[in-house]
Protein backbone atom coordinates (compact mmCIF):
# COMPACT_ATOMS: atom_id res chain seq x y z
CA UNK A 1 0.00 0.00 0.00
CA UNK A 2 1.02 3.49 -0.62
CA UNK A 3 2.46 5.44 1.84
CA UNK A 4 0.17 7.63 4.00
CA UNK A 5 0.82 11.82 3.46
CA UNK A 6 1.82 13.18 6.94
CA UNK A 7 1.10 16.18 8.19
CA UNK A 8 1.65 18.13 11.88
CA UNK A 9 -1.23 19.34 13.84
CA UNK A 10 -0.41 22.14 16.43
CA UNK A 11 -3.44 20.85 18.96
CA UNK A 12 -3.91 22.89 21.70
CA UNK A 13 -7.22 20.73 23.17
CA UNK A 14 -9.91 22.78 21.77
CA UNK A 15 -12.52 21.73 19.35
CA UNK A 16 -10.99 23.59 16.18
CA UNK A 17 -8.06 21.59 16.52
CA UNK A 18 -9.61 18.93 16.95
CA UNK A 19 -11.97 19.08 13.96
CA UNK A 20 -8.74 20.01 11.87
CA UNK A 21 -7.23 17.02 12.89
CA UNK A 22 -10.01 15.30 11.73
CA UNK A 23 -10.84 16.80 8.55
CA UNK A 24 -7.47 15.84 7.53
CA UNK A 25 -7.45 12.31 8.79
CA UNK A 26 -10.88 11.63 7.13
CA UNK A 27 -8.97 12.37 3.47
CA UNK A 28 -6.25 10.04 4.06
CA UNK A 29 -3.28 11.89 6.14
CA UNK A 30 -1.55 10.27 8.64
CA UNK A 31 -1.87 13.19 11.56
CA UNK A 32 0.81 13.96 14.11
CA UNK A 33 0.50 16.88 17.38
CA UNK A 34 2.40 19.17 18.87
CA UNK A 35 1.17 20.87 21.86
CA UNK A 36 2.87 23.99 22.87
CA UNK A 37 3.63 24.65 26.76
CA UNK A 38 4.33 28.25 28.07
CA UNK A 39 4.47 29.72 31.28
CA UNK A 40 1.20 31.30 30.86
CA UNK A 41 -0.78 28.39 29.43
CA UNK A 42 -0.20 24.83 31.25
CA UNK A 43 -2.23 21.78 30.14
CA UNK A 44 -3.15 20.96 33.68
CA UNK A 45 -3.98 24.72 34.36
CA UNK A 46 -7.90 23.56 33.64
CA UNK A 47 -8.88 26.71 31.73
CA UNK A 48 -9.41 24.93 28.31
CA UNK A 49 -5.69 25.65 26.30
CA UNK A 50 -4.79 22.02 26.04
CA UNK A 51 -6.08 20.88 29.33
CA UNK A 52 -6.06 17.20 29.20
CA UNK A 53 -4.22 17.50 25.96
CA UNK A 54 -3.12 14.15 26.04
CA UNK A 55 -6.19 12.78 26.37
CA UNK A 56 -7.32 14.42 23.51
CA UNK A 57 -4.27 12.98 21.38
CA UNK A 58 -5.12 9.68 22.32
CA UNK A 59 -9.17 10.36 21.29
CA UNK A 60 -8.00 11.53 17.94
CA UNK A 61 -5.11 8.41 17.94
CA UNK A 62 -2.35 11.07 17.00
CA UNK A 63 1.29 10.83 18.13
CA UNK A 64 1.62 13.68 20.62
CA UNK A 65 4.90 15.82 21.03
CA UNK A 66 4.95 18.44 23.93
CA UNK A 67 7.28 21.76 23.37
CA UNK A 68 7.68 23.54 25.73
CA UNK A 69 8.73 27.79 25.50
CA UNK A 70 10.14 29.08 28.61
CA UNK A 71 13.29 31.46 28.69
CA UNK A 72 12.78 32.06 25.19
CA UNK A 73 9.21 32.84 25.43
CA UNK A 74 10.15 35.23 28.44
CA UNK A 75 12.37 37.13 26.20
CA UNK A 76 10.21 37.88 23.13
CA UNK A 77 7.67 39.13 25.82
CA UNK A 78 9.46 41.82 26.81
CA UNK A 79 8.84 43.15 23.31
CA UNK A 80 6.44 41.77 21.30
CA UNK A 81 7.16 42.61 17.60
CA UNK A 82 3.40 42.62 16.89
CA UNK A 83 2.43 44.26 20.71
CA UNK A 84 0.01 43.03 22.61
CA UNK A 85 -3.75 42.57 22.62
CA UNK A 86 -6.03 43.69 25.56
CA UNK A 87 -4.61 41.73 28.34
CA UNK A 88 -0.90 41.53 28.41
CA UNK A 89 -1.32 38.88 25.19
CA UNK A 90 1.31 38.78 22.58
CA UNK A 91 -1.08 36.49 20.41
CA UNK A 92 1.10 37.01 17.06
CA UNK A 93 4.31 36.53 18.04
CA UNK A 94 3.27 34.04 20.03
CA UNK A 95 1.65 32.59 17.19
CA UNK A 96 4.84 32.68 15.54
CA UNK A 97 6.67 30.66 17.98
CA UNK A 98 4.09 27.73 18.12
CA UNK A 99 4.01 27.71 14.12
CA UNK A 100 8.26 27.94 14.33
CA UNK A 101 7.99 24.89 16.53
CA UNK A 102 5.64 23.11 14.79
CA UNK A 103 8.18 23.41 11.31
CA UNK A 104 10.71 21.69 12.99
CA UNK A 105 8.45 18.70 14.11
CA UNK A 106 7.15 18.52 10.33
CA UNK A 107 10.63 18.49 8.92
CA UNK A 108 11.85 16.14 11.74
CA UNK A 109 9.46 13.60 10.46
CA UNK A 110 9.06 14.69 7.04
CA UNK A 111 5.60 15.72 7.04
CA UNK A 112 4.37 18.04 3.74
CA UNK A 113 2.28 20.86 5.93
CA UNK A 114 1.37 22.19 8.82
CA UNK A 115 -2.23 22.33 10.16
CA UNK A 116 -4.03 24.11 12.64
CA UNK A 117 -7.55 25.11 14.08
CA UNK A 118 -7.93 29.04 13.40
CA UNK A 119 -10.98 30.35 12.19
CA UNK A 120 -11.05 33.51 10.51
CA UNK A 121 -12.01 36.39 12.24
CA UNK A 122 -12.83 34.38 15.40
CA UNK A 123 -9.62 35.81 17.28
CA UNK A 124 -9.70 39.69 17.05
CA UNK A 125 -5.62 40.03 17.28
CA UNK A 126 -4.20 37.11 15.60
CA UNK A 127 -6.82 35.54 13.23
CA UNK A 128 -7.69 38.44 10.71
CA UNK A 129 -6.04 38.37 7.44
CA UNK A 130 -2.98 40.28 7.85
CA UNK A 131 -1.88 38.14 11.08
CA UNK A 132 -2.22 34.99 9.69
CA UNK A 133 0.01 36.33 7.12
CA UNK A 134 2.34 38.10 9.61
CA UNK A 135 2.57 34.81 11.42
CA UNK A 136 3.29 32.63 8.22
CA UNK A 137 6.17 35.19 6.95
CA UNK A 138 7.57 35.20 10.85
CA UNK A 139 7.59 31.42 11.58
CA UNK A 140 9.22 31.31 7.64
CA UNK A 141 6.09 29.07 6.79
CA UNK A 142 4.21 30.90 4.27
CA UNK A 143 1.96 28.83 1.93
CA UNK A 144 2.69 25.81 3.82
CA UNK A 145 0.00 26.00 6.78
CA UNK A 146 -2.85 24.87 6.21
CA UNK A 147 -6.59 25.63 8.15
CA UNK A 148 -8.80 23.73 7.09
CA UNK A 149 -11.88 25.23 8.79
CA UNK A 150 -11.19 28.35 6.76
CA UNK A 151 -9.32 26.92 4.12
CA UNK A 152 -11.34 28.49 1.29
CA UNK A 153 -11.46 31.71 2.27
CA UNK A 154 -8.08 31.95 2.36
CA UNK A 155 -5.25 32.09 -0.40
CA UNK A 156 -4.41 28.42 -1.80
CA UNK A 157 -1.67 27.33 -0.32
CA UNK A 158 1.53 25.06 -1.57
CA UNK A 159 -0.41 22.06 -0.64
CA UNK A 160 -3.27 22.50 -2.39
CA UNK A 161 -1.24 23.55 -5.65
CA UNK A 162 0.99 20.39 -5.78
CA UNK A 163 -2.41 18.43 -5.31
CA UNK A 164 -2.47 17.31 -1.78
CA UNK A 165 -5.57 18.66 -0.94
CA UNK A 166 -8.05 19.71 -2.72
CA UNK A 167 -10.04 23.07 -2.19
CA UNK A 168 -13.05 21.93 -2.35
CA UNK A 169 -12.23 19.42 0.83
CA UNK A 170 -11.63 22.45 2.97
CA UNK A 171 -14.40 24.47 5.32
CA UNK A 172 -16.09 27.79 5.31
CA UNK A 173 -15.71 28.89 8.60
CA UNK A 174 -15.82 32.28 9.67
CA UNK A 175 -16.32 34.54 12.68
CA UNK A 176 -17.21 33.79 16.38
CA UNK A 177 -20.04 31.49 16.22
CA UNK A 178 -19.33 28.06 17.53
CA UNK A 179 -22.71 26.46 15.69
CA UNK A 180 -20.43 25.43 12.77
CA UNK A 181 -17.79 23.73 14.54
CA UNK A 182 -20.69 21.87 17.24
CA UNK A 183 -22.58 20.43 13.88
CA UNK A 184 -19.18 19.19 12.79
CA UNK A 185 -18.05 18.21 16.16
CA UNK A 186 -21.65 16.02 16.04
CA UNK A 187 -20.48 14.42 13.01
CA UNK A 188 -17.40 13.02 13.89
CA UNK A 189 -17.96 11.88 16.64
CA UNK A 190 -15.90 14.37 19.48
CA UNK A 191 -18.35 13.65 22.63
CA UNK A 192 -18.45 16.52 25.26
CA UNK A 193 -16.97 19.21 22.99
CA UNK A 194 -14.92 21.69 24.89
CA UNK A 195 -16.13 25.23 26.03
CA UNK A 196 -15.01 28.14 23.63
CA UNK A 197 -12.16 30.48 24.91
CA UNK A 198 -8.29 30.19 25.36
CA UNK A 199 -6.35 29.30 28.00
CA UNK A 200 -3.52 31.61 28.24
CA UNK A 201 -3.62 33.69 31.47
CA UNK A 202 -1.86 36.31 29.21
CA UNK A 203 -5.43 37.45 27.99
CA UNK A 204 -6.97 37.48 31.39
CA UNK A 205 -7.35 41.50 32.24
CA UNK A 206 -6.91 41.17 35.48
CA UNK A 207 -3.89 39.04 35.12
CA UNK A 208 -2.62 41.27 32.70
CA UNK A 209 -2.02 43.74 34.81
CA UNK A 210 -0.17 41.78 37.17
CA UNK A 211 1.86 41.06 33.88
CA UNK A 212 2.59 44.16 33.49
CA UNK A 213 3.58 45.45 36.54
CA UNK A 214 6.26 42.63 36.98
CA UNK A 215 7.59 43.19 33.79
CA UNK A 216 7.52 46.82 34.45
CA UNK A 217 9.70 46.42 37.20
CA UNK A 218 11.68 43.53 36.42
CA UNK A 219 14.33 43.52 33.35
CA UNK A 220 13.93 39.70 32.60
CA UNK A 221 11.58 37.93 35.21
CA UNK A 222 12.06 34.40 36.20
CA UNK A 223 9.53 31.08 36.02
CA UNK A 224 9.66 31.89 39.63
CA UNK A 225 8.65 35.01 39.49
CA UNK A 226 5.71 34.00 36.62
CA UNK A 227 4.59 31.27 39.04
CA UNK A 228 4.30 33.84 42.08
CA UNK A 229 1.54 36.18 39.78
CA UNK A 230 -0.67 33.01 39.83
CA UNK A 231 -1.74 33.17 43.24
CA UNK A 232 -3.10 35.51 46.12
CA UNK A 233 -3.23 39.34 46.53
CA UNK A 234 -0.84 40.96 44.84
CA UNK A 235 0.72 44.16 45.97
CA UNK A 236 3.32 46.28 44.77
CA UNK A 237 4.95 48.40 47.31
CA UNK A 238 7.69 50.17 45.80
CA UNK A 239 9.53 50.30 42.68
CA UNK A 240 11.35 47.55 43.93
CA UNK A 241 9.55 44.99 46.35
CA UNK A 242 6.03 43.39 46.16
CA UNK A 243 3.89 41.65 48.38
CA UNK A 244 1.60 38.71 47.65
CA UNK A 245 -1.25 37.29 50.37
CA UNK A 246 -2.50 33.59 50.05
CA UNK A 247 -6.05 32.88 49.82
CA UNK A 248 -6.45 29.55 50.50
CA UNK A 249 -4.22 26.67 52.19
CA UNK A 250 -3.61 25.73 48.49
CA UNK A 251 -1.88 29.45 47.93
CA UNK A 252 -0.27 29.14 50.72
CA UNK A 253 1.58 26.15 50.27
CA UNK A 254 2.57 27.30 46.51
CA UNK A 255 4.12 30.46 48.19
CA UNK A 256 6.45 28.75 50.46
CA UNK A 257 7.25 26.21 48.18
CA UNK A 258 8.50 29.44 46.09
CA UNK A 259 9.58 31.10 48.19
CA UNK A 260 13.55 31.86 46.89
CA UNK A 261 16.77 33.17 49.28
CA UNK A 262 15.73 37.18 50.04
CA UNK A 263 12.20 36.60 50.30
CA UNK A 264 10.24 36.67 53.77
CA UNK A 265 7.77 35.29 54.80
CA UNK A 266 5.00 35.95 57.64
CA UNK A 267 2.35 33.51 59.18
CA UNK A 268 0.58 34.44 61.54
CA UNK A 269 1.69 32.71 64.61
CA UNK A 270 -1.79 31.60 66.46
CA UNK A 271 -4.65 32.03 64.22
CA UNK A 272 -5.22 30.50 60.72
CA UNK A 273 -4.58 32.80 57.91
CA UNK A 274 -2.92 33.70 54.94
CA UNK A 275 0.99 33.10 54.13
CA UNK A 276 2.36 36.16 53.12
CA UNK A 277 5.45 36.63 50.88
CA UNK A 278 7.82 39.96 50.24
CA UNK A 279 10.26 39.96 47.15
CA UNK A 280 12.54 42.57 46.62
CA UNK A 281 15.24 44.82 47.43
CA UNK A 282 13.95 46.86 49.90
CA UNK A 283 11.51 43.84 51.57
CA UNK A 284 13.03 44.81 54.90
CA UNK A 285 11.61 48.20 55.02
CA UNK A 286 7.97 46.60 54.60
CA UNK A 287 7.95 43.91 57.29
CA UNK A 288 5.73 45.92 59.81
CA UNK A 289 3.39 46.18 56.52
CA UNK A 290 3.13 42.37 56.01
CA UNK A 291 3.08 41.59 59.28
CA UNK A 292 -0.02 43.58 59.86
CA UNK A 293 -1.66 42.55 56.51
CA UNK A 294 -1.08 39.10 57.55
CA UNK A 295 -2.57 39.30 60.99
CA UNK A 296 -5.64 41.41 59.45
CA UNK A 297 -6.23 38.46 56.88
CA UNK A 298 -6.29 35.47 59.44
CA UNK A 299 -8.50 34.44 61.69
CA UNK A 300 -7.55 36.44 64.81
CA UNK A 301 -9.88 38.28 66.43
CA UNK A 302 -9.48 42.85 65.77
CA UNK A 303 -6.86 43.29 68.26
CA UNK A 304 -2.73 42.95 68.55
CA UNK A 305 -1.44 39.74 67.99
CA UNK A 306 1.97 37.40 66.93
CA UNK A 307 3.10 37.02 63.47
CA UNK A 308 5.91 34.52 62.33
CA UNK A 309 8.61 35.51 60.19
CA UNK A 310 10.83 33.35 58.18
CA UNK A 311 14.53 34.74 56.59
CA UNK A 312 15.13 31.62 55.18
CA UNK A 313 16.01 29.40 58.00
CA UNK A 314 16.21 31.64 60.98
CA UNK A 315 12.18 33.07 62.17
CA UNK A 316 11.42 35.67 64.56
CA UNK A 317 8.27 36.84 66.15
CA UNK A 318 6.65 40.37 65.72
CA UNK A 319 3.58 41.79 67.49
CA UNK A 320 1.10 44.07 65.56
CA UNK A 321 -2.08 45.46 65.57
CA UNK A 322 -3.41 44.56 62.29
CA UNK A 323 -3.83 47.15 59.47
CA UNK A 324 -6.19 48.89 58.20
CA UNK A 325 -7.71 48.49 54.58
CA UNK A 326 -6.74 52.07 54.16
CA UNK A 327 -3.03 50.95 54.42
CA UNK A 328 -2.40 48.98 51.99
CA UNK A 329 -5.20 48.46 49.21
CA UNK A 330 -3.29 51.92 47.26
CA UNK A 331 -0.56 49.12 46.62
CA UNK A 332 -3.47 46.34 45.08
CA UNK A 333 -2.63 45.55 42.02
Amino acid sequence: MPEKKKVVALLSGGLDSQLAVRMMQKKGFEVSAVAIKTPFCDFDCGRGCGFEIRERADQLDVDLKTVYLGDEYIEMLKHPKYGRGAGFNPCVDCRSMMFDAAKKEMERIGADFVISGEVLGQRPMSQHRRALKNIEAESDMEGVIVRPLSGRLLPPTKPERDGLIRREDLGMIRGRSRKPQLAMAKEYGIADPPNAGGGCLLTDPAFGLRAKDLFGHTETPSINDIELLKVGRQHRLDEYTKMVVGRNQAENETIRMLAMPGDILFEARDHVGPTTILRGTTAEDHTSLAAAVTLKYSDAPDADGHVTVWRGEETADMSVAPASEGDYIRFRI
